[in-house]
């Protein structure tokens, strides 16, 4: 597994979302890519198979607090294992709402995850660019998002921004963009887009040398 490890950061470290985008664009049909995320880290690339949390709209009633919250659904999602994982917060259509702050993900951090993708709004980006680990979300509030959403279950099947999220798919991020693919196939869509990095280079270096002998369409 460690050895894995090495070789998918190894040929991550050589890509953007974009060629991987094109990668899985060569092997599969569904949608994978993510756009219009922002970052409190956008220095950083998140990578590491999903872990997801998924939120409802709040009502002490069906969902009471002392069940329904943040820290007993995080401690049930990483229950498996927390090291490189990728909290994916996934909010059901309340983007604008948030799905945590510096106190809450000050959690994520201790417990060695790589970062979080949220399907939603974060509090405190300060904070929260202060910790160790990748961000990637919707954008930056004031407003606690208590009083509008709860964490219902985790480890489900999610949906974010129209693309499907397993638990144990892989969540790879920078400040392209984001993109999930599957577990049984995240080496050989980072060869490919390794390849497709290569490709892109050779293509505009032949530009440069004066030689648009390859008349290929724009991607």
């Amino acid at each position: 597994m460690a050895d894995m490890n090495e070789r998918l950061q190894g040929l991550a470290s050589r890509v953007r979302t974009p060629d991987v985008v094109d990668a899985m664009g060569r092997m599969h049909r569904h949608r994978c890519h993510i756009n219009d995320l922002v970052s409190p880290t956008p220095g950083r690339v998140l990578l590491g198979p999903a872990v997801t949390v998924s939120y409802l709209p709040s009502c002490e009633e069906t969902l009471p607090p002392e069940q329904f919250n943040f820290f007993r659904l995080f401690n049930d999602a990483i229950e498996d294992g927390a090291q490189g994982r990728v909290l994916v917060l996934a909010s059901n259509g309340h983007a604008d709402v948030s799905l945590g702050g510096g106190t809450k993900l000050s959690q994520v951090a201790a417990r060695g995850l790589a970062g979080i993708l949220a399907d939603g709004r974060l509090r405190d980006f300060t904070e929260i660019a202060s910790y160790d680990f990748a961000v990637y979300c919707w954008g930056q509030t004031t407003k606690w998002g208590g009083d509008v959403v709860a964490p219902f279950e985790a480890n489900r099947t999610v949906v974010v921004a129209g693309v499907t999220v397993r638990p144990g798919d892989y969540v790879f991020a920078d400040t392209s963009g984001a993109a999930v693919i599957p577990a049984a196939q995240v080496l050989s869509v980072f060869k490919e887009a390794n390849r497709v990095a290569q490709d892109e280079a050779a293509f505009v270096e032949r530009m440069r040398q004066g030689n648009p002998a390859d008349h290929r369409s724009e991607q």
